[in-house]
């Protein structure tokens, strides 16, 4: 089977920043992408640009566009994110059958790992976010729910045959009564969902200068606030603690959080984990995948998981952490 992206050379790349009215110094570096293809593409006289080929079947044009459509919203708002480029008033661009988008490059650092004073400042920049993103819904992107990330994600791995034979009655049993928990849980806390980052990991907020900015909505979608907040804490309880206090006092200067949403965090890791391994099985055809992530076909990699469920589910019957 033939690859999406088989077939996208750099002469393509080229040719296709070209078709836009640009002119290239013919420089193009491939960046460290998996999910879409993207590359630092040099243009004469200019700052080099980037180039983002979405990934064939994943997101619909219209998926792709709200995606676009939030990022200008919160452009407009002033609230620093890198936003796609338009030309001729449009930002989605096909060339060769590959749907392409291009954005100014903007470097940056990822957080300092528990860093008090960085994470009061992430807390406003996710505010800021998050009250532009309540205003309205998506209509066209996935919500992150039990179902898309947890029970679709368990039908991927079991049906695909990727947990080795001796650990798929432990695996699915496992699943199977965490996400049960997981129905029960999400059911019982009242959440609002509304339009996020999505993947608010470290490395897409990024710091330069004393400035913050934010990016790569591609995993963009409808969820509970708290989705956005609690990958950016890191260490012992205590220590999130004090991380979460920080985010959540820089958070409400811009938007209200509920704490009740704080019950949902470990809820919300156990998808996480559910959704990356389907992710890896639903890429595995794709060439990048297994020389990257070679250990996702090992048995010590799904002995690994099999723990992890059963801490997760042990996770869950812990006290959330709490405001004070």
């Amino acid at each position: 089977m033939s690859h999406p992206f088989a077939t996208l050379t750099p002469d393509l790349v080229l040719d296709a920043v070209e078709s836009l009215g640009l002119l290239s110094d013919a420089r193009v570096l491939a960046l460290n992408s998996y999910e879409n293809r993207v590359y630092q593409v040099g243009i004469e006289g200019e700052a080099p640009l980037i180039a983002k080929f979405y990934r064939p079947g994943r997101w619909s044009d219209a998926a792709i566009r709200e995606e676009h459509a939030f990022a200008f919203e919160l452009a407009e708002h002033e609230v620093p994110l890198v936003a796609p480029l338009q030309y001729a008033g449009d930002s989605l661009f096909e060339h060769a059958g590959f749907r392409f988008a291009l954005f100014p490059r903007r470097g940056g650092h990822a957080p300092e790992p528990g860093d008090l004073d960085q994470l009061y400042r992430f807390g406003q920049l996710l505010g800021r976010l998050h009250a532009i993103g309540a205003s309205r819904p998506f209509v066209h992107r996935e919500a992150l729910t039990v179902d898309s990330f947890g029970r679709q994600s368990l039908a991927t791995l079991q049906d695909g045959g990727f947990i080795p034979q001796a650990l798929r009655a432990d695996y699915g049993a496992l699943a199977e009564t965490l996400l049960a928990r997981l129905d029960a849980l999400f059911a019982g806390v009242p959440h609002r969902a509304i339009r996020l980052h999505g993947d608010c990991h470290p490395g897409n907020l990024l710091y330069r200068d004393e400035r913050f900015h934010i990016v790569d909505l591609d995993d963009c979608r409808m969820g509970p606030a708290v989705q956005d907040l609690w990958m950016l804490l890191t260490g012992d309880r205590h220590e999130r603690q004090r991380q979460l206090g920080e985010l959540i006092d820089g958070y409400n200067e811009f938007h209200d959080f509920a704490p009740r949403e704080l019950a949902l965090i470990e809820g919300l890791r156990s998808l996480r984990l559910l959704h990356y391994s389907a992710w890896l099985a639903r890429r595995w055809d794709d060439p990048a995948f297994p020389p990257s992530f070679p250990w996702f076909a090992g048995e010590h990699y799904w002995h690994g998981q099999v723990a992890m469920l059963r801490e997760q589910l042990a996770a869950l019957d812990e006290e959330p952490p709490r405001l004070y």
